[in-house]
């Protein structure tokens, strides 16, 4: 459930305690997929007239592919998340999700999709000193040499042959 009924809140804040599925649709098209449900552990409060202040730890797994060797890497992240929703829709501040002025509830989807890719890196690596994929043939060079052997760059060419034509002193 990612709505959450803002008539609760007369009572004082909201505590909530979601689990996303990884195959909740807010996260189509994330770019990797996410391995176990995304956790989600905050408190709303009224931050004023149509105000609404969320303070959350979200802690998720992801698959992603290296982007050196495109081999499967498990990324986990846990992350803290701060955001106003707010009937203003002048507000240019980014952590701040605008909502209907008189909402009755909070859709919470599009703030979690967008704090979650904002989390995640842009690409990933399976170590450090992954070498990636031969250029050539497409071997893993992180399994070790390919067959393909060494080849000269065309734009050296000129050189490699000039350094034949010369003789050692």
């Amino acid at each position: 459930m990612l709505r959450v009924k803002l008539g609760l809140l007369a009572r004082g804040a909201i505590d909530v305690e979601l689990d996303v599925p990884p195959n909740d649709p807010c996260f189509d098209g994330l770019g990797f997929d996410l391995e176990a449900p995304l956790e989600v552990s905050g408190r709303i409060t009224e931050a004023g007239d149509g105000q609404y202040y969320f303070r959350a730890t979200f802690d998720a797994q992801a698959r992603m592919e290296c982007r050196r060797c495109l081999r499967p890497v498990g990324v986990a992240e846990s992350f803290e998340v701060n955001v106003l929703f707010s009937a203003d829709d002048e507000m240019t501040d980014p952590s701040v999700y605008t909502i209907a002025e008189n909402a009755a509830e909070l859709d919470m989807s599009e703030m979690i999709r967008e704090e979650t890719i904002l989390a995640f890196p842009g690409f990933a690596l399976c170590k450090e000193d992954c070498v990636g994929l031969c250029q050539q043939c497409g071997a893993n060079l992180n399994d070790g040499d390919c067959r393909c052997g060494p080849r000269l760059d065309p734009r050296w060419a000129a050189l490699e042959q000039l350094k034949d034509t010369l003789t050692d002193r």
